[in-house]
């Protein structure tokens, strides 16, 4: 694991770093994608700007006093990833002893291959360690009623087109309150855990 890490410190950006990538990569593309990606950077930029984080989960983020490495695995393209990463980031600066790291998924499949969902590549993926370089929690690919909301719509044979509609809808209205509290639960057991 140790190698792993040093691969994710070293192959990692810091999130102002992404949102320089995101801006480079839709200035330099024409197509579908990159109307796919400049609609990623808008929605990133939106939710980072009307983003909420609550008392609670602000006093455990304050809690944590030990170092700890937090890596997203993403892709700009990733949909999911734009209303995901800016609550995540935004947790990461609310205790200095959390460095975020973002990992591009796409170069970096070795270090992918080591945290995938039922055994797929899916993205955003957080993984959080300790200094020692031991996993503490695992979140991701999206929140988990989002993620039923998909699951259900492929076993219905739902076009992908039509239920992206519907999860980013739901995205809009959960205002990455879900996301928030999903996260916070872990973060409270791994500090139960600790200190226990």
């Amino acid at each position: 694991m140790h190698q792993i890490i040093t691969q994710i410190i070293e192959n990692g950006c810091s999130y102002d770093e992404y949102i320089k990538i995101f801006e480079k990569e839709i200035g330099n593309l024409n197509s579908k994608e990159a109307e796919q990606k400049k609609l990623n950077y808008h929605r990133t930029l939106r939710l980072h700007k009307t983003l909420q984080i609550s008392e609670l989960t602000k006093a455990l983020i304050k809690r944590i006093e030990n170092i700890q490495l937090w890596m997203i695995i993403t892709e700009t393209w990733c949909g999911d990833s734009a209303q995901n990463i800016p609550i995540i980031a935004e947790l990461a600066k609310l205790n200095p002893l959390i460095e975020l790291k973002i990992i591009l998924r796409d170069i970096n499949l070795n270090i992918m291959d080591h945290f995938l969902t039922n055994n797929s590549k899916s993205i955003p993926k957080l993984v959080a360690f300790d200094k020692d370089g031991n996993q503490l929690f695992q979140w991701g690919p999206r929140p988990k009623e989002a993620q039923s909301l998909v699951l259900n719509a492929r076993e219905n044979q739902i076009p992908k087109d039509e239920y992206m509609v519907s999860l980013h809808k739901w995205y809009a209205s959960d205002r990455g309150k879900t996301t928030e509290q999903e996260i916070y639960d872990l973060l409270k057991e791994t500090i139960i855990a600790i200190h226990s």
